[in-house]
């Protein structure tokens, strides 16, 4: 493919846990025609590690300290931003201001903010010279990709209830300890179940209307304290949301829950039938109203693209593959500006009903 024919080079701004996560991946991409060429990263220790590794996978890295260097430098064509939450919104502003194009993967979420995503979303339709995709890859991980295509194949009738349950352990430590506050993550309903929001709009083929919710910091970090404050990002929560087409979603999370088998639990009923999906099991269970429970089926969900399973089971691995493809010209971004913002709206009501303890339209966050 001639579009192939040259070397697509990446850059990654914020070279974390997620940036070295995503480099290899990269990496076990690379027969795509593709080479991670640069990094930018103000935190030396974080700086070293990404060197290392990439000279363990014979990549050679220009190394910056700002993702303004590294954008004068033109040494990429493609930016993978996965630097903490709150330092998005500038670093996408400046990437869509910058005269020469760059595709952007951004990890999730969008930003910490409505306003903020809204304005990002805003600058992204004056370049259409760019493709921008959203990191919310939970959709690719196999099990849920395989729930998708049965629920939209329509295998369980019109979708009345989405029930999604993750039971994890907590916030793992960050460079500063920047998750630790909501001002920094958006709070852990951005910070953290934004995923499970796009799931939702996605299951439910439609929009929210409104959000109850209920939670709070009940075990993890209460005993720490960092430059004299005390971390304020809950924990556990309940997330009820309405959609404008009657179907209701429901979130259970609870990051003191390491006793769990799955992770993540996700089910989808519908009027005829229903699906679920067990990750890190990879399991998909379906089963109609008419056959009942003993003809309940179980299947494994795999996915032979996948060559490198990483963090969140190969779903990042198919998220960049998906990603390439679109800034090839073989599609658009899986996963656009628009879910991204709403993803991280529902998780801005839901932060707001816990505050206020009460029911909030989303016309009210939007």
């Amino acid at each position: 493919m001639a579009a192939n024919s040259a070397i697509t080079k990446y850059g990654i701004v914020g070279i974390g846990m997620m940036g070295r996560e995503h480099l290899i991946n990269l990496h076990h991409l690379r027969h795509q025609n593709l080479a991670v060429v640069s990094i930018a990263d103000p935190h030396p220790p974080s700086q070293l590690l990404a060197i290392e590794l990439a000279q363990s996978l014979n990549w050679d890295l220009k190394v910056f300290s700002g993702h303004e260097e590294l954008l004068e430098s033109e040494t990429c064509d493609v930016i993978v931003v996965s630097s903490p939450n709150m330092t998005h919104h500038r670093i996408l502003m400046d990437i869509i201001a910058y005269p020469k194009p760059h595709h952007i993967l951004v990890e999730k979420p969008l930003c910490t903010t409505v306003a903020d995503c809204k304005e990002v979303l805003e600058a992204a339709k004056k370049r259409s010279d760019m493709v921008v995709q959203v990191g919310l890859e939970y959709r690719y991980m196999p099990p849920v990709a395989k729930l998708i295509e049965k629920v939209k194949g329509g295998e369980f009738g019109d979708v009345k209830m989405v029930a999604i349950r993750e039971h994890r352990f907590p916030f793992l430590v960050k460079v500063n300890n920047w998750n630790r506050f909501n001002m920094n993550t958006g709070g852990t309903l951005v910070e953290k179940c934004c995923h499970f929001f796009d799931l939702m709009r996605l299951f439910a083929s439609a929009n929210p209307v409104c959000v109850m919710a209920s939670g709070g910091m009940d075990v993890n970090h209460k005993d720490e304290v960092y430059d004299g404050k005390v971390p304020d990002i809950i924990d556990n929560a309940y997330v009820i949301i309405e959609f404008d087409n009657g179907c209701r979603g429901m979130l259970d999370l609870c990051m003191f829950a390491e006793g769990s088998k799955n992770e993540q639990e996700i089910s989808v009923t519908g009027d005829i039938g229903k699906g679920e999906a067990l990750v890190p099991e990879g399991i998909v269970r379906f089963g109609t109203r008419e056959g009942g429970r003993e003809h309940v089926q179980t299947i494994k969900a795999e996915d032979e693209r996948i060559k490198y399973e990483g963090l969140h089971h190969g779903s990042s691995y198919l998220e960049h593959l998906m990603f390439l493809s679109a800034i090839r010209g073989e599609g658009r971004a899986a996963v656009d500006l628009e879910d991204g913002l709403m993803a991280v709206a529902m998780g801005v009501a839901a932060q707001l009903s816990i505050q206020e303890r009460r029911y909030v339209s989303m016309d009210e966050v939007l």
